[in-house]
């Protein structure tokens, strides 16, 4: 089927472009893009007063599938990315059995080709069963198809093992995701560590179990001749130790979610146990260093870390609630709100760090509008406002701290391959 999209803003970084053209898709790639172009279509889509911009690309979801799909599963997590706008999205290996071994990969494999509304790629497990002792088979995993390694959720504790672990991803030519998180500091913390902890009554988690890890998981990337992607950073510790690595010339990029640039530790004073999250929330400092960060390009991508979990898991005292929230669905109204509209980025700055960058990084070709690329589409109102409503969320569970939040910018279309799938 052949699409017309006319008279949109179209913003591809990957290719400098931010102007008013027309694109042709045909046969899922984009054939054509220009001005004015008067061709023969299927259908014709006017997207007069939209950004047209490549599909958006998640790099750190949690999906559950296999094994907790109580909480999501591979197609509700989709339908949840498109309607946020992300054609693409890399789930994370802390899955049940954990994504440790090419079997478990293939079994994912299947259930993606037969559920999946979006993309989705595989990021396999570090070390077997995330226990942080042995190294997986970063090649045989690779081989089924998984195109990153972490052991999200768990840092690896075992400087031996991180180094082994870096090298071996460079040998397999796969990026390495680091969830630094020394848990001999963050102990059984909930909150972030500080005034407000105290004022509830909760155990604190030192910026320190954070940034000490990103310290000494970027020395170990630096002396192995290796590169390693920093996630969900949250603390202005963090930023200043990547901006300084980056500064030496060490291979290192880095996310944070926005939830770190939208929500600061005041949020939690309610016990609301969605705004539970690890890393936690931090202060107002962290937020604008994190903002500084992203404009200045020391963040090079933001991700959603969609974190999901049933209200009964959620529905408990702080203390024992899991840690996460959703965020595919609120994702890019957030950084509209917190970054576009406070002049932190630019539009083209915004599709960067959630389009082009994570695909860069996971070393896919996604992100671009090129001619001859796959038609991966997303068509945005920035100026349409809506409620965000806990009855209209497509994500199995319903965990955000946002529900009844008036969100600015909203997904009009997405086309996934070619083929429009969502229509607002």
């Amino acid at each position: 089927m052949k699409y017309l999209i006319k008279n949109g803003r179209v913003i591809d970084p990957a290719n400098s472009a931010d102007d008013s053209l027309d694109i042709l898709i045909s046969e899922g790639k984009i054939d054509k893009i220009d001005k004015k172009l008067d061709l023969k279509a299927d259908k014709t889509i006017d997207a007069k007063g939209k950004i047209v911009a490549p599909g958006l690309v998640d790099m750190h979801v949690h999906l559950r599938e296999p094994g907790r799909e109580d909480k999501e599963t591979i197609a509700t997590g989709t339908a949840a990315a498109i309607k946020g706008g992300f054609t693409t999205v890399a789930c994370m290996a802390n899955t049940e059995p954990p994504i440790d071994s090419p079997k478990v990969a293939k079994l994912l494999k299947s259930i993606i080709k037969k559920d999946a509304l979006a993309e989705v790629l595989i990021v396999g497990a570090i070390t077997e069963n995330r226990a942080g002792k042995k190294l997986t088979d970063f090649k045989t995993m690779k081989e089924e198809g998984i195109i990153a390694v972490s052991d999200d959720g768990s840092s690896v504790d075992d400087e031996k093992i991180m180094r082994d672990a870096l090298k071996e991803a460079r040998k397999a030519s796969l990026p390495i995701i680091a969830h630094c998180e020394d848990s001999k500091l963050s102990g059984r913390g909930v909150i972030n560590q500080g005034f407000i902890a105290t004022k509830m009554g909760l155990r604190g988690i030192p910026r320190e179990s954070e940034y000490e890890r990103v310290k000494r998981d970027i020395e170990l990337a630096a002396k192995t001749s290796s590169g390693i992607h920093i996630a969900h950073i949250s603390c202005k510790e963090s930023v200043e130790i990547i901006r300084k690595a980056k500064q030496k010339g060490i291979k290192v990029t880095a996310e944070t979610a926005p939830h770190y640039f939208t929500l600061t530790e005041d949020c939690c004073i309610t016990y609301d146990t969605n705004t539970k999250m690890n890393p936690p929330l931090r202060t107002a400092e962290d937020v604008a260093a994190i903002k500084e960060a992203l404009r200045d390009g020391t963040i090079d991508a933001i991700a959603t870390d969609h974190a999901p979990h049933t209200d009964s898991e959620k529905d408990v005292e702080f203390d024992f609630a899991p840690f996460g929230i959703i965020g595919l669905e609120t994702a890019l109204s957030l950084a509209i709100m917190e970054l576009v509209d406070k002049k932190v980025l630019s539009w083209p700055e915004l599709i960067l760090k959630m389009s082009t960058n994570p695909s860069r990084i996971l070393g896919i070709d996604r992100g671009t509008l090129k001619e001859g690329s796959a038609a991966n589409i997303v068509i945005i109102d920035p100026d349409e406002k809506h409620i965000y409503k806990k009855d209209t969320i497509k994500s199995k569970s319903k965990n955000s701290p946002f529900i009844d939040w008036e969100l600015k910018g909203r997904v009009q279309a997405v086309l996934v391959n070619g083929n429009e799938i969502y229509s607002d």
